[in-house]
């Protein structure tokens, strides 16, 4: 078995901040072409970051979630688009850890594998000796265009009993792509459909989505690590918060370039910068980032603690770790749009970033997983007694 010496959390960042050039290079030809450029991808992969979550027997990193927040957040500064992608491959690769462990070998064979996924449940599976036959299609599928396999989710008709749903894993190839990414946001991410005719999982490949989401994993060389003993949910909540850290500060980033030579127009004011407005504007977005970058920090923490004390998790923590999320995505685009709003009129050109910035968080924030919404009211449902409404928990 291969195994690395894990680069730490400062070498990872250290190295997503040095793929910073070429991020913002192609980010404009990404979002032209609905994709990540494919020089983008092989950076990516270059700097390890597609090894973040692979078990350190295959070569992988194993990094804790601090990790793929900070991460994210250095490659979300450059384009929103391809941090997003980095950081939905890592959540599909530790789902990928929960199947046995001939299951893994076969995935992880494939150097800088990429997997994507979804959990949304929009197909319908048929059990069949040694398997299932899957038929269905999975909308946003970002990556699927630089992907060799696809996490899947279909309702599971057993001959018996209840349907319920599953998980499995299913080589792109055995699936065909629907080319329906055409959006206002994130529109570099290729987060296209994918359908399934047909197509025939094995059974080693097909796990119960419920006991996934409870932290029951069928791989029995991942068990002792922290990192695979965590519940879905708040994994794939901290896994996600990092890019909108990012595109906040990228927003801050693109206003102060501009700054010294703007003036406001049809107003007294030569200078932007002397303005009292100003001052309040950008006072209130950096306070909102800095709240942001607590609630993904403290989300975190709460994922790496947990793991590593192997603790139960409340019902109410894993609600709070949704919560953190949206507040994250909520925070986040509020200090985009004040940025955005004291930007302008000539912000709006398609060649200054910040419009694209603003484009990108609006598309996270709408993200059903991600809305503050519905995850403050699943978080204050919890606080109020009640019984969640919901099994993504």
């Amino acid at each position: 078995m291969l195994t690395t010496d894990a680069p730490t959390r400062e070498q990872l960042v250290r190295r997503a901040s040095e793929l910073l050039p070429v991020l913002r290079k192609n980010a404009a030809w990404s979002e032209e072409n609905r994709r990540i450029h494919d020089e983008s991808i092989e950076a990516l992969a270059d700097a390890g970051i597609f090894k973040m979550r692979v078990p350190a027997r295959y070569g992988g990193y194993e990094s804790d979630t601090r990790t793929l927040v900070d991460v994210a957040a250095e490659l979300g500064q450059a384009d929103g688009s391809t941090s997003w992608v980095a950081s939905v491959y890592t959540i599909p690769t530790w789902m990928t850890c929960q199947f046995p462990d001939a299951v893994q070998d076969e995935v992880f064979s494939t150097p800088d594998v990429r997997v994507c996924g979804t959990l949304s449940p929009t197909a319908m599976a048929a059990p069949v000796d040694g398997g299932v036959v899957v038929n269905g299609k999975w909308a946003f599928i970002s990556g699927a265009l630089h992907s060799h396999w696809q996490e899947v989710v279909a309702i599971l008709v057993p001959p018996a009993g209840e349907p319920y749903p599953i998980m499995a894993l299913v080589p792109l190839s055995d699936l065909q792509i629907v080319d329906d990414w055409h959006t206002s946001g994130l529109k570099g991410t290729g987060s296209v459909s994918t359908v399934a005719a047909d197509v025939f999982i094995p059974a080693e490949r097909v796990l119960p989505l419920p006991a996934v989401l409870q932290g029951q994993s069928a791989s029995t060389l991942n068990a002792g690590s922290p990192i695979y003993r965590a519940p879905l949910l708040p994994v794939a909540s901290a896994s996600s918060v990092g890019t909108v850290l990012g595109l906040a500060r990228a927003a801050r980033e693109a206003f102060f370039q501009r700054l010294p030579e703007r003036k406001i127009t049809y107003t007294g004011y030569a200078s932007q910068a002397e303005a009292p407005l100003t001052h309040l504007q950008v006072a209130e977005a950096a306070m909102k980032i800095d709240e942001a970058e607590f609630h993904a920090h403290r989300l975190a923490t709460l994922v790496d603690t947990k793991g590593a004390e192997g603790a139960p998790w409340t019902l109410e923590e894993r609600a709070r770790a949704r919560a953190d999320m949206g507040a994250v995505c909520r925070l986040g685009k509020e200090a985009v749009d004040i940025y955005a709003l004291a930007s302008g009129g000539s912000s709006v050109y398609s060649n200054q970033p910040i419009q694209r910035i603003a484009r990108d968080v609006q598309a996270v924030n709408l993200h059903a997983l991600m809305h503050p919404n519905t995850n403050a009211e699943l978080y204050g449902r919890i606080l109020c007694g009640q019984e969640p409404d919901t099994l993504y928990l």
